[in-house]
């Protein structure tokens, strides 16, 4: 980053990404032990919610990446390149440590990664109480190993920055072994941008599965609801909408886990 000062913008960014981060790892905490009790609609709408700040982190996360490769095709000999916003969340990030200039990166690199890992992991949860197979389920589960994988890569890579090594060390950087210049600057930038692409086409692909798969998801929510709770309040604050009619009340629903 080059030393660049450090604004009030890049501060308060820093500030709101990190408690973006926390504020949806509390929310799948909270989920995941109020899922082993009763169903309560709050339950459904923050999963929802969950869901929604995970895709839109995602989409945020990946077209950085896209944009780091897009750079190295045009300049595939200068150093790594990233947009003016990701620069400006990396310096405010940094002032944790001013004195490791790769630090701010790394860690906004660590947290963009673990919102799209919870984004993944509230899927998971929405369909715990569904019963039988579902393949938003199945491939979901598939994207949280998939990312709890990258997601050690990167706090390994943050690590090593944080206490001192002279230069990231991780799978991505061949474990510190490959000199700092053009051919480090090409194995990580594609070895994060193949990852985000698997990821972010796993992540598609459960997304379009809830879709379809949306009604057995809701009577696992509804099924439970006391008389005196409305449905509505389940069906009106959705990513997937269906009518009332749509949802089959059934006591026999179990949980899944």
């Amino acid at each position: 980053m080059g030393g660049a000062a450090v604004s009030t913008l890049d501060t308060v960014g820093a500030v709101l990404f990190i408690g973006w981060t926390v504020a949806m790892w509390s929310a799948v905490v909270v989920l995941a032990y109020a899922n082993r009790g009763p169903v309560r609609p709050w339950l459904y709408k923050t999963a929802v919610g969950l869901i929604g700040l995970g895709v839109v982190g995602q989409l945020g996360h990946f077209q950085e990446h896209v944009s780091q490769a897009g750079y190295w095709v045009a300049n595939p000999y200068s150093p790594a390149w990233m947009t003016p916003w990701a620069m400006s969340l990396a310096r405010g990030m940094g002032q944790i440590d001013s004195t490791k200039p790769a630090l701010g990166m790394e860690i906004l690199h660590l947290t963009g990664n673990f919102i799209f890992l919870a984004g993944l992991v509230g899927i998971v949860l929405i369909t715990k109480r569904a019963t039988g197979q579902l393949k938003s389920r199945k491939w979901a589960k598939m994207g949280v190993w998939m990312q709890g994988i990258h997601g050690i890569e990167h706090i390994v890579l943050t690590a090593s920055v944080a206490l001192g090594a002279s230069r990231a060390i991780g799978l991505s950087t061949w474990f510190g072994l490959i000199e700092p210049g053009p051919a480090l600057v090409t194995y990580r930038v594609w070895w994060h941008f193949v990852a985000n692409l698997i990821g972010t086409g796993i992540l598609a692909v459960s997304l379009y599965h809830l879709r379809k798969e949306k009604r057995a998801v809701k009577n696992g929510y509804v099924a439970e609801v006391q008389p005196e709770e409305k449905p509505a309040d389940i069906l009106s604050c959705d990513l997937f909408p269906v009518s009332e009619e749509d949802v089959v009340r059934s006591p026999a629903l179990t949980n899944r886990s």
